[in-house]
């Protein structure tokens, strides 16, 4: 375990990096270690979009936001032996402290290196969502006994609907840190972000502009709860999201899901194939290609041809080499509609996850709470936890395979 700690030195700033890169590839735009921007703007002439009505998400604050995802943290990691486990060997690292001033000091060692990363930030209730305003304030005992502020002297505030800044300052928390978040992922590296419906119309927006539209890979709904909430007016919310972006989709690669054994037991063998169990699927496709429309007689001398405005999925000269090969299934006597075998042994052992994960498969709230109160002698520590089996599949999708018992 490792904990902040404020020292005089500076962490690497993002700064930094954007030049060095810039400079690599336009070095004649810098004059005297400045970028002349007029250049700047004639090497790009074409790309530019110099009309005052063009698509963009603004909000108070927001370029504020870029400078502090930019400004280098003063803070370090100081280990804490005593509340560690295995200190000597393990490769887990654990860190107490503001996830911003964390992210930053990641930056030096891991930027570029991360292969996954899972974000659970504050949802935007309007009652209980707390921020830092200022890393910088020095405050007295007197805020911090009125609740203005942590033990660390960091002021807090709650952000209420009433405060007129209901989404900027939750736009302002999440745009600095998901900015270094995608620092740190390598190039085939995945995000994965949990949201409700307060915030997720505006957490699609400025992660688009982070990490690029075409890098968006899907919008899972999970099924968090399995019981309505009668007491609500309208409708008893059911379901998280969870956005998922990669930082170079042509580079992802997704190791699936295992196929369970379920899905396996709908194979068998009623012919005895010696290539093992197989299931079988239409032979019939719509809509229909003309020249795939044709009759076929089958071993029991019945005439078939594909429903109306359908065609067969075969070419006549591919389904001849099918029967052949004994890849089309007539039935048990021969008589009925062709169908296409599909081997066990042929097929992939993993399967592309849908983006409805139901509760039964990753778990939902009131059994992550469970689980964890179990830990903790019966107490909870935590609000709305998220269940093993949901992160266990995040992290066998884009990750190393993993097994929890």
């Amino acid at each position: 375990m490792r904990k902040l700690k404020n020292v005089n030195n500076f962490s690497k700033s993002g700064k930094d990096d954007l030049l060095l890169c810039l400079e690599k590839l336009m070095p004649e735009i810098f004059q005297d270690g400045k970028i002349d921007f007029e250049k700047f703007k004639t090497l790009l002439v074409d790309s530019m979009d110099d009309s005052n009505e063009c698509y963009n998400f603004i909000w108070n604050g927001k370029n504020q936001a870029l400078k502090l995802a930019q400004k280098p943290t003063t803070a370090t990691l100081r280990p804490i032996k005593k509340k560690s486990k295995n200190w000597e060997t393990t490769e887990n690292l654990y860190i107490e402290g503001d996830n911003l001033e964390t992210l930053k000091l990641l930056q030096k060692a891991y930027s570029g290196k991360v292969k996954l990363i899972y974000v659970d930030p504050p949802y935007n209730t309007g009652k209980d969502f707390v921020y830092r305003d200022n890393f910088s304030d020095s405050l007295d005992n007197y805020l911090e006994q009125t609740g203005q502020v942590d033990s660390e002297g960091n002021k807090l505030s709650v952000n209420t609907d009433t405060n007129g800044r209901y989404h900027t300052d939750w736009l302002n928390m999440m745009y600095p840190r998901l900015k270094l978040a995608r620092n740190l992922l390598s190039d085939d590296g995945v995000i994965f972000i949990s949201i409700d419906d307060s915030e997720q119309a505006n957490l699609k927006k400025i992660a688009d502009e982070i990490f690029g539209e075409k890098n968006f890979l899907a919008q899972v709904i999970w099924e968090r709860a399995f019981s309505p909430i009668n007491l609500k007016k309208n409708f008893s919310e059911s379901h998280d999201y969870i956005l998922v972006y990669g930082k170079d989709i042509t580079k992802i690669v997704s190791n699936g899901l295992k196929r369970s054994q379920e899905a396996n037991d709908r194979y068998s063998n009623a012919d005895n194939d010696p290539r093992g169990p197989w299931t079988s699927s239409d032979l019939s496709v719509g809509p229909a290609i003309e020249k795939n429309i044709y009759p076929i007689r089958t071993p029991g001398g019945r005439e078939v041809t594909p429903p109306s405005g359908y065609s067969w999925r075969l070419s006549e000269s591919t389904l001849k080499e099918y029967i052949k090969d004994n890849r089309i299934w007539f039935g048990d006597d021969g008589n009925n509609t062709p169908r296409i075998k599909r081997f066990l042994s042929e097929v992939k052992q993993t399967v592309v996850p849908m983006t409805i994960w139901k509760y039964e498969d990753v778990g939902h709230s009131q059994s992550a709470s469970q689980y964890l109160k179990r830990l903790f002698d019966n107490k909870a520590y935590f609000s709305y936890p998220k269940p093993v089996p949901l992160i266990q599949r995040i992290v066998e999708l884009y990750s190393i395979q993993i097994r929890l018992s």
